[in-house]
């Protein structure tokens, strides 16, 4: 009878531990065991799009499974991000995005389907560049003081341009007025592109552009760069100076896309993820790349990541909210 018990305690001690075996989810070791889907809220062939297919390139023999580009386009990308934020957190979905897009959208819109600070984690910012500004070759202001005097002696008589209201480059160029007084006059377009393209011929004085699109544009002297944003002179530009050196404080971080998982996503998930990000950014090609876009690669970790959004979340507001920007 003694033997019988310690036998069944035994097949119950075997039962329990089978069972709590099964309650815990082995996701390090089965993850991932299906296709992977990668969000862009916005169209093919944009920045955002080339580096979301650039890292899914690397990521797929590195975990084994298709990391497929999924380009979710509309209102803004709020459509995209909200797809991501609403789909499983099961480490399945991913989310690409500008990290300058996705805080400064959070506080632009008072009623969106997601929230920001809740539903989505970050895994890292992947690379950053620097914004430029530029004037147009006719403009007499070869830097950025001479820019200064010129918008004190002819308030509001200078324009700038921007790829639209809410965008990274309009919030820092009202950052920037909040900061210096200038009274220059915001005038929004549907893009980086055609901005340019009027920039170049005259009709916009002045912008602030990512680095990556206006860079042609000043090495072929239609345009000239003035300053740039970042803690250090950019290698492509380095006569331009930084906001620091011209004692213009709050312009030393660069714009940079990230990735995030919905919130919720197991920890030994987002670090694998992590891990295999850092390895593709350090990649030969990649590095080839993006440090000839003039591109300065970040790979900091998912702690680093999410310190930079919540800053960038309360700095936005506080911008918006000075400058009295309401969408369009």
């Amino acid at each position: 009878m003694q033997r019988i018990a310690v036998r069944h305690a035994l097949r119950h001690l075997l039962l329990i531990s089978a069972c709590a075996l099964i309650a815990v989810p082995g996701y390090a070791q089965t993850w991932p065991a299906k296709p992977i889907r990668l969000v862009v809220p916005l169209a093919p062939g944009g920045p955002s799009d080339l580096l979301a297919r650039t890292m899914a390139q690397q990521l797929t023999p590195a975990l084994g499974q298709p990391i497929v580009v999924d380009n979710r386009t509309g209102a803004g990308g709020t459509i995209g991000v909200d797809a991501a934020a609403k789909s499983p957190a099961d480490g399945y979905t991913m989310l690409l995005i500008a990290s300058s897009t996705f805080t400064i959208t959070a506080n632009l819109y008072p009623k969106l389907p997601y929230d920001a600070r809740k539903d989505l984690t970050p895994v890292s910012i992947l690379a950053a560049g620097p914004y430029m500004l530029t004037v147009h070759p006719s403009l007499p202001a070869r830097n950025f003081k001479e820019l200064l005097a010129l918008d004190k002696a002819r308030p509001k008589d200078l324009n700038y341009g921007s790829g639209g209201t809410g965008t990274g480059t309009q919030m820092s160029m009202e950052l920037l007025k909040l900061k210096t007084g200038m009274h220059i006059m915001h005038i929004p377009y549907k893009g980086t592109g055609p901005m340019l393209i009027d920039h170049m011929a005259g009709h916009i004085q002045v912008s602030l552009s990512n680095l990556i699109a206006a860079l042609p544009q000043v090495e072929t002297k239609r345009l000239r760069a003035l300053i740039i944003t970042g803690a250090k002179r950019a290698p492509k530009l380095p006569e331009v100076p930084t906001f620091e050196e011209s004692d213009i404080k709050g312009f030393d971080d660069i714009s940079g896309h990230m990735i995030l998982v919905p919130a919720g996503t197991p920890k030994d998930i987002i670090a694998r993820l992590h891990r295999e990000l850092v390895k593709a950014l350090r990649a030969p090609e990649v590095v080839a790349r993006l440090e000839n876009e003039g591109a300065e690669i970040i790979g900091n970790t998912p702690e680093e990541a999410a310190a930079i959004v919540r800053a960038d979340l309360d700095k936005w507001a506080d911008v918006i909210k000075r400058s009295g920007i309401k969408p369009d």
